[in-house]
């Protein structure tokens, strides 16, 4: 899952573990590299309650809020969503944290989410774009041993600002070659609104499949509620 900053990408990644764990009962391990657990569980709460969740960190909610929040909480705390927020954590460490929560979880693992791939601790050799293909390759082998998807998130060159129309493209991932090789699924987020303010398209988001290695390319339309952070379908 890939886009430039403020697009979407962990919003749209935490509604996908939500309702892995929600509809499939399923455990998922979240693995974040950009945000504390504490920054996540606010956003789960916020799209959960549908409280803003700056309001959510200051408590300041009306009366009618609290036990919206109270509701909440207790929904979430049954959720099997593990997250681990260490900064730096190899793929071999995130092995090994897997294969820990499946012992636990009786063998089941619904979902592995990474935020995000250009933080994860490489060799440490000068090449960055070398370093990211073995972790790409490291992620895949992780995904076929354990047989549960593996969601990984990516940054974008900033060459998209520079052209007219910003939708990204899969030439448009950061050290891009590994990763366009080793995903079977690229979808990449844009919305028009954050570069153009008038647009008609307010409050939508773009996904665009622009890798699928066993089906059809192509963009979904989904709003986008920003106070939330959430994603959901369009009515019909």
């Amino acid at each position: 899952v890939a886009g430039r900053p403020a697009m979407g990408k962990t919003s749209i990644v935490l509604s996908m573990a939500k309702n892995v764990a929600t509809l499939h009962q399923l455990p998922v391990c979240m693995f974040s590299l950009e945000m504390s657990k504490e920054q996540l569980t606010y956003r789960l709460l916020s799209m959960e309650t549908g409280i803003e969740s700056g309001r959510l960190r200051t408590g300041r909610l009306s009366q009618e809020e609290w036990p919206l929040l109270g509701q909440g909480i207790s929904s979430l705390s049954l959720l099997p969503i593990f997250i681990d927020d260490k900064p730096d954590s190899s793929v071999m460490e995130m092995r090994s944290l897997c294969r820990q929560l499946m012992a636990q979880q009786r063998g089941q693992l619904g979902m592995v989410v990474v935020d995000y791939l250009q933080l994860m601790e490489g060799s440490n050799s000068d090449n960055r774009a070398q370093d990211l293909s073995v972790i790409t390759r490291g992620l895949k082998q992780l995904a076929r041993e354990l047989q549960v998807p593996v969601v990984a998130l990516s940054q974008l060159n900033r060459g998209v600002e520079s052209r007219t129309n910003k939708r990204p493209m899969l030439s448009d991932l950061r050290e891009s070659g590994s990763i366009e090789q080793d995903a079977d699924l690229v979808l990449m987020i844009y919305r028009d609104e954050y570069y153009n303010p008038e647009t008609p398209d307010k409050a939508l988001a773009e996904v665009i499949v622009t890798k699928h290695r066993n089906g059809p390319v192509g963009t979904v339309k989904l709003l986008f509620e920003s106070q939330y952070t959430r994603f959901r379908n369009l009515a019909t």
